[in-house]
């Protein structure tokens, strides 16, 4: 017999601390022959990211020692810190952004000295005893970083820069003779995933490139080389990121057209969604209506074929021979890292991010809805319903609504067994995870309704949503929030400030002065927001007309701001100016700020803090029965 309850003040046993007890962030994955690697970051040791290894005879042991926490900062977001080949493993450490060099069961020794140099994306010349990679050079104080390809000596730990020039590259990769090197690069004011080229040339005359694809209005990623020696890559030429192959004498040609994401946005280093388990067949991932598959794609015939598989969000593809591993996600399941035999389709769990079991009496199954955004244009969000089988509301009441707006903008809501999500709904909430325009999953042109119109589209398109929802009776009015990241704490602290729909939020390293962002912010994004807002400072008037930090005073509900004060992304004063001018105006606000975070959160402790808190905010303001011990926080103006 269930218990009544009012909505909001159910017990769960998806508490943070469950979700943070045994649960691991599974990272990037490298292949060494019969041997699997990955990166596992620990919420429980600080976040550190260590590198574990499953060999042959599934033996599994953990590579680095907790001294290292292998994480790169090239770009800030990182990614491609590792490098496997013979069993050496290469690897950035991020407290010294120095390169150590590591047999299996040896001590890491420094490759690099130290210096104001950071490196990403390794690939390994081993004819010339060296390192390909990316570098960020940040020896010339006082200016903006250099970005370059370099050689590093594997004997002396000396840099050679080889390629330089643009603003921005990425994806060193040579061919399987070793002749030819592919890599992309882009420029300001570009973004990546706006425009970026990718050019091949002679190792040995690196003058002499050739412009294989992209350029204006044209993105590039991932390029990798066939077996054979065939380059091939995505690009969004047709408004979505299909695979290509280019043969000099041929040009470039698709391998199939479908209206289907095969790559993400180039955010980090290290992406994958292909590889090749010989000459003609690529394994592959895409992501098509908010999912994620598997296929088969013949390069040869250009036959597509879908595989089956018991996933919904699938990540880090990585194939050898008959076998892929690859990260993925169910309606029921946590991610995991997943061997997938190409032979007998048989899926295979080698690592689960969490080892809690839930009833799934629990849990709340997700619906793709559709809606009139901004513009009347359709917009996709991912709907998860109140559900807990001890409990239910009072006949007659609804429940309340916690608006989810991503980060990125570019990133888009997954569609797996997501705890986080699930703490909210087995407590009473309804949770409406928005995929606004911007947000990448839906081809070239959704991801570009956002171009100068940040802080309108997102904003209307979230605040859409929960009017969608009011209109069909599923939520209460009276009990609406919304709560977002980074570019979606922005979204957040916009659509709080510039309109009154929602009751309470709760922004996490959000943006509120986007001039003093265009001004502070690092290097990758520097010129991000003239694409999102326009060019500064010519178009500074629309800066300060959407930056909420300007018109506090249409503030009319309460906020709780989180914030790392490590963060180069969205420096720590864009948390406290706001929380100033909201005490200022009497509203409640609480501020929990932590002294040894970055853009993101890693510490199981600050991330239980949060989790906890944000609930235990709206369980303030919107009256909710405490049934369980947390931490109290402090509201000012309560």
């Amino acid at each position: 017999m269930k218990q009544i309850k009012p909505f909001g003040s159910w017990h769960s046993p998806i508490t943070a601390d469950a979700i943070l007890a045994n649960g691991v962030n599974l990272g990037d994955i490298f292949l060494d022959g019969e041997d699997l690697y990955w990166l596992e970051g620990r919420p429980q040791e600080k976040g550190r990211n260590t590198l574990i290894k499953k060999d042959a005879q599934n033996n599994i042991q953990e590579i680095t020692v907790s001294a290292f926490n292998v994480r790169t900062r090239v770009n800030e977001y990182g990614g491609g810190a590792v490098l496997v080949d013979n069993g050496i493993v290469f690897f950035v450490n991020y407290s010294d952004q120095r390169i150590y060099r590591q047999t299996d069961a040896g001590k890491a020794e420094a490759l690099t000295a130290p210096s104001d140099l950071r490196y990403a994306d390794f690939v390994l010349d081993a004819p010339n005893n060296r390192l390909l990679a990316v570098v960020e050079d940040h020896s010339e104080q006082g200016k903006e970083p250099a970005n370059y390809i370099a050689a590093i000596d594997i004997a002396s730990g000396s840099v050679h820069p080889l390629i330089a020039g643009a603003d921005f590259y990425s994806s060193p990769r040579l061919s399987p003779n070793g002749n030819q090197l592919a890599w992309l690069e882009w420029n300001h004011p570009n973004m990546p995933w706006d425009s970026s080229k990718l050019y091949v040339a002679p190792l040995t005359e690196l003058n002499d490139r050739v412009i294989v694809a992209g350029g204006k209005d044209e993105s590039i990623c991932q390029p990798l080389w066939s077996p054979d020696g065939v380059l091939h890559f995505a690009s969004d030429r047709n408004n979505w990121w299909n695979l290509y192959s280019y043969i000099p004498e041929d040009g470039v040609s698709t391998l199939y057209a479908t209206e289907a994401e095969f790559a993400y946005p180039h955010w980090v280093f290290g992406l994958a969604n292909y590889g090749f388990s010989s000459d003609a067949q690529i394994v592959c991932s895409y992501s098509q209506n908010g999912s994620w598959h598997l296929a088969y794609i013949n390069r040869k015939t250009r036959e597509f074929c879908p595989l089956e598989t018991p996933y919904s969000n699938i990540s880090s593809l990585k194939v050898h021979g008959n076998n892929a591993f690859f990260l993925a996600g169910s309606l029921s399941s946590p991610t995991a890292l997943v061997q997938l035999d190409l032979n007998s389709k048989v899926f295979t769990t080698i690592k689960a991010s969490s080892q809690l079991q839930i009833d799934q009496g629990y849990l709340s199954q997700p619906q793709s809805i559709a809606f009139a955004g901004y513009q009347d244009e359709i917009t996709y969000a991912w709907l998860y319903l109140p559900n807990n089988c001890d409990y239910q509301a009072p006949l007659g009441t609804l429940p309340p609504l916690l608006v989810k707006s991503h980060g990125g903008p570019t990133a888009a809501a997954s569609v797996n067994l997501n705890l986080r999500i699930q703490y909210w709904t087995s407590r009473g909430f309804a949770y409406l995870d928005v995929n606004y325009g911007g947000s990448t999953g839906y081809g070239r042109r959704y991801r570009e309704r956002l171009k100068g119109q940040w802080g309108i589209v997102d904003v209307e398109d979230c605040i859409a949503g929960a009017r969608h929802l009011v209109r069909e009776g599923m939520v209460d009015p009276s009990k609406l929030a919304i709560s977002g990241g980074s570019a979606g704490g922005y979204t957040t602290l916009a659509a709080l400030t510039f309109h009154d729909l929602f009751k309470a939020g709760a922004s996490y390293y959000g943006v509120s002065d986007l001039e003093s962002l265009a001004k502070d912010t690092h290097k990758f994004e520097a010129r991000y927001l003239d694409g999102l807002i326009g060019r500064y400072p010519q178009e500074l008037a629309k800066y300060q007309a959407r930056s909420p930090i300007n018109f506090t005073e249409k503030l009319n509900c309460p906020i709780i701001f989180f914030q790392g004060l490590q963060d180069k992304v969205v420096p720590p004063n864009q948390a406290q100016m706001m929380v100033n001018a909201i005490k200022a105006k009497g509203l409640p606000v609480a501020y929990i700020a932590f002294e040894n975070e970055q853009h993101g959160f890693r510490s199981a402790e600050n991330i239980k803090r949060a989790i906890e808190g944000e609930f235990y905010f709206y369980g303030k303001i919107f009256g909710f029965e405490e049934l369980e011990e947390r931490e109290d926080i402090e509201i000012v103006n309560l």
